[in-house]
């Protein structure tokens, strides 16, 4: 695993030169709320007198073996189905993605069920055929976690070596809110009942057993060391979506993080190196109940609250157009000095 990962602070010399670019638009001060906290933000990522936003949406599909304990409402073969549907166009983040000619990437992190012959479109880096039973000993080797970052942090970088300067990631795992949800709890010493929702919908005898082996399994884990605790806990596109992170800040390039999930990516990238957290912008508040949890520990205040529980990066796609608009506004909206309007 790259174990240092150069990510500059952001440079905040042209911040006040950013204020008063936005402070002459013609409005009163402050009156595009937070939208002038985004443009300001991408301004001092980009350091650029224009802002130019150029997206990309990276799905990450694995399987968890904590799937077999009945945690989830689908089994895992639904995961290399919804891999399926995403190749033909046909879930809801191809359909958020298509409204914006948003170009999505769709990758096989470790799926239990490969897709065979692999289609044309899929993205293989399959690290396993899923995780194994955390419940009952570690997800994954460390080997296999240093190489899932790594594999992220490649695609991530490859990416924006063709133009793209934002990366947007969803991720399709069943059961992968129990992963989540265990690593939100070994992070933070949260209680695991409070870091552990109902994922997709399920019911009470299911969340009182995902409670039980989530704290089973940490019962055996002592540290906070992200490597080891996405070998002991993690998923094969939580680890992935943790080192595309780190490799889109090394970049210089702006996160938009999705969910409950891919936030859970974002805590791990921060802990691994904070000033990740610079180039991260939060797309919207998940109803999965430690989401909120996640969002104070990253101090951050989502674009979007919709009640959404779906993943795939839905809630990034969905928070996209607020970010063009920010970047439209910075641009092209006049100035007071530009229209002779007296203020």
């Amino acid at each position: 695993m790259n174990t240092v990962w150069n990510i500059e602070p952001l440079n905040t010399t042209r911040a006040s030169a950013i204020a008063d670019i936005i402070n002459q638009k013609t409005k009163p001060l402050g009156a595009l709320g937070e939208l002038e906290k985004v443009a300001t933000q991408i301004a001092l990522i980009q350091q650029t007198d224009a802002l130019s936003i150029n997206p990309a949406m990276i799905v990450f599909a694995a399987d968890h073996g904590i799937a077999d304990e009945g945690v989830s409402i689908a089994p895992s073969i639904v995961t290399q189905q919804m891999v399926q549907n995403f190749l033909q166009g046909g879930a809801a983040i191809n359909c958020f993605c298509r409204t914006q000619n948003l170009p999505l990437f769709v990758v096989d992190a470790g799926i239990k069920y490969p897709l065979e012959p692999q289609p044309v479109g899929l993205i293989n880096q399959r690290i396993a055929a899923g995780t194994k039973n955390f419940s009952q000993e570690a997800a994954m080797s460390i080997a296999e976690a240093e190489k899932a970052i790594n594999a992220g942090a490649s695609l991530a970088k490859e990416t924006i070596s063709r133009g793209f300067n934002l990366l947007a990631f969803g991720e399709m795992g069943i059961a992968n809110t129990s992963s989540a949800a265990a690593l939100l709890a070994a992070i933070t010493q949260a209680p695991v009942a409070y870091c552990v929702g109902r994922g997709t919908g399920i019911n009470d005898e299911q969340l009182s057993k995902k409670i039980h082996l989530i704290e089973k399994a940490l019962s055996r884990i002592s540290g906070k060391n992200p490597l080891m605790l996405l070998n002991e806990l993690g998923g094969f596109e939580i680890a992935q979506i943790t080192g595309a992170m780190l490799a889109t800040a090394e970049s210089g390039c702006i996160i938009l993080v999705d969910g409950f999930i891919v936030s859970v990516a974002a805590l791990l990238a921060v802990e691994i190196n904070p000033t990740a957290r610079d180039y991260m912008i939060f797309a919207h508040q998940s109803h999965e109940q430690g989401h909120q949890l996640l969002l104070q520990r990253l101090n951050a205040k989502p674009l979007l609250d919709l009640g959404l529980r779906l993943g795939e990066g839905t809630g990034a796609a969905l928070a996209l157009p607020l970010l063009k608009a920010a970047e439209s506004f910075y641009n092209d909206m006049a100035t007071f000095a530009s229209t002779g309007i007296d203020v």
